[in-house]
């Protein structure tokens, strides 16, 4: 099936089936699962499914910056912005992902990118204006959220403007411009809606190694490649 049949990928250029990037360094990716999807709670329930997605995301070592539930397609989603350590241990990879779920399958629509050999700078620039008494705060979706990447202000939107060629300013960018472009094949559509299992897994799509994995044959090359 042909899952996503359009969307705008002005600025990026094809480097693989389903993966493109562009001159910054973000890496864009379209990914379909053939697997009943592993959100934690229906999407009706936003309050619930973000506690339990910052819950699972913090107990495989990551943070969830943002979750929130919206339309992509037509199709109700769900937005996850999250930072994971890089796998040498230098700096953080931010990935901002809207899943599409239906009751045996989803797809995704991922942007990533990480920190180059400078880190630490929009941390350390916040830091200094806020004070580390305002800097640290308890995670959003749940005092009980606790391991993981530490949440901080430094990571909010407010900051972005101040820090445009941010890593998580640009993530976050990208998808907000790509998301409204997004066109979803009929079949995917028409299927029936997702239904959550009674039981959360131990860590989200959002949260998966910054490489993305080969995406499968279900997609055709969008506008403005």
């Amino acid at each position: 099936m042909t899952v996503i049949t359009d969307m705008d990928l002005t600025g990026f250029t094809e480097r693989e089936p389903g993966v493109w990037t562009d001159e910054r360094g973000l890496v864009l990716s379209v990914h379909f699962f053939d697997l009943v999807p592993d959100l934690p709670a229906p999407l009706d329930r936003p309050g619930e499914l973000r506690h339990a997605l910052a819950r699972s995301v913090a107990a495989a070592g990551a943070g969830l910056i943002e979750a929130g539930c919206g339309e992509v397609g037509s199709l109700p989603a769900v937005r996850q912005l999250v930072k994971v350590r890089r796998p040498d241990g230098h700096g953080q990879v931010f990935i901002d992902s809207w899943t599409v779920p239906r009751a045996g399958c989803s797809t995704v629509v991922k942007v990533q990118a990480g920190e180059g050999a400078m880190t630490g700078l929009r941390e350390a620039l916040v830091l200094d204006r806020v004070g580390p008494d305002r800097y640290f705060t308890p995670h959003p979706y749940g005092p009980d959220v606790t391991g993981g990447l530490p949440h901080h202000v430094a990571d909010g939107e407010e900051w972005d403007a101040q820090f445009p060629d941010h890593p998580l300013t640009q993530v976050r960018a990208a998808l907000a411009r790509i998301t409204p472009t997004v066109v979803l094949h009929d079949g995917f559509t028409s299927l029936p809606p997702f239904v959550p299992v009674a039981a959360p897994v131990a860590t989200p799509e959002a949260a998966a190694p910054a490489e993305p994995p080969a995406p499968r044959r279900w997609f055709r090359r969008g506008r403005n490649a």
